[in-house]
């Protein structure tokens, strides 16, 4: 059993010491840690067997490698191509999603409602394109950023599809090949967000 080390705060007082009240802090404090322990608010999620054979590719930025994974996986696409995103104001992005959309690739995107409303937001340009596209106002902000990947592959980390991310940022992103099973969970959430977005 895990132990939580919980101190003994002495409360100062202005009473005398016949008529000090007792001590509540240290409880207080004990209840505090009890409830915000890793503990409280855990669920019994079981570890998965990362598939044999699976491969991966991995980007970082600033540098442009996070770009370079991302379009790696938009370019391979060859059947469908679900995108969930926050910002999206990036033209290779965008034009990569574009080309695969026009070589066959069923391709949709979920965003965020108010970054795809911001001034160089490119979800409008790809709703010209004829990529459709769904707009989540349920949360604060939509702030998932993944690609699945015929139903194979995900694309998934902090990377932003932003100039921003490519340039200022620093941030990551990972491309895992032949993971149908991971690749099944994303889609699962993809398909959730799609639903409830409009």
């Amino acid at each position: 059993m895990e132990r939580h080390f919980i101190p003994y705060i002495k409360r100062e007082t202005t009473h005398s010491p016949s008529t000090r009240q007792p001590h509540t802090v240290g409880l207080s404090i004990a209840l505090l840690l009890f409830f915000i322990s890793p503990h409280a608010f855990s669920q019994d999620i079981p570890a998965q067997n990362i598939p044999a054979g699976a491969t991966f590719e991995l980007g970082f930025s600033p540098g442009g490698t996070s770009l370079a994974v991302v379009l790696h996986g938009i370019n391979a696409a060859q059947n469908t191509l679900y995108v969930a995103c926050y910002e999206f104001t990036s033209r290779p992005i965008a034009e990569a999603l574009i080309a695969a959309m026009h070589r066959g690739v069923q391709v949709a995107v979920v965003a965020d409602h108010k970054a795809s409303l911001e001034r160089y937001s490119l979800i409008p340009f790809l709703i010209e394109n004829d990529i459709p596209v769904r707009r989540d106002s349920r949360y604060s902000i939509e702030h998932q950023k993944y690609m699945v990947i015929d139903s194979e592959d995900v694309e998934t980390g902090s990377f932003n599809y932003t100039d921003g991310a490519v340039k200022h940022n620093a941030e990551n992103a990972l491309l895992l090949w032949h993971v149908p099973n991971i690749a099944a969970e994303y889609a699962h959430e993809w398909k959730r967000l799609w639903n409830e977005s409009r």
